[in-house]
């Protein structure tokens, strides 16, 4: 790598750094390359990216970030997961570190708060951007559809009485 392409993934990573809302540091150390393209896939898929870069060139990235509290995490075999939502990178990399020993979080960064891999496993756990909407979406639809079927219930049981009496007439 040459100075110029050096420059060049120091400012991809720290427009990295700057715009995302979350940052999560792990260790890859033994994964094959066809695990790592499908813990990419699985990124994509969620909504975030995986990343593999230098540590030097990371940390001098990170410095002026809200997330430069993961630089101490940089050491050795690193790579970083980071996504807009900020639960996508972390339940991504959770789930992955499940089914492969080999893969170890490390930590990371939402914003200025820094994360213990308690942290980016409780985050891992909470719903999604998409799945909260949806959950809001439907409390705020039921009480319309509870109006709705209140007042269509009294005519419902005022037709079934008329039926029953209907009947009992013509038995």
């Amino acid at each position: 790598m040459d100075r110029a392409e050096k420059k060049e993934a120091v400012a991809t990573l720290h427009d990295v750094f700057d715009k995302t809302s979350v940052v999560v540091v792990a260790k890859y150390s033994g994964l094959t390359v066809a695990q790592l393209q499908n813990l990419r896939k699985q990124a994509r898929a969620a909504g975030a990216s995986v990343q593999v870069a230098k540590n030097r060139l990371a940390k001098i990235a990170l410095e002026g970030t809200s997330v430069a509290s993961i630089g101490s995490l940089l050491k050795g075999p690193t790579l970083i997961a980071y996504s807009d939502d900020p639960v996508a990178a972390p339940k991504v990399a959770a789930a992955f570190a499940k089914d492969f020993d080999k893969f170890v979080i490390l930590g990371g960064a939402m914003g200025a708060t820094a994360l213990n891999v308690e942290g980016v496993k409780s985050l891992a756990t909470m719903p999604s951007l998409d799945e909260l909407r949806a959950k809001l979406l439907g409390l705020i639809t039921a009480p319309a559809t509870k109006i709705a079927q209140l007042s269509t219930a009294p005519a419902a049981k005022l037709a079934r009485v008329f039926g029953a009496y209907a009947n009992k007439d013509a038995a």
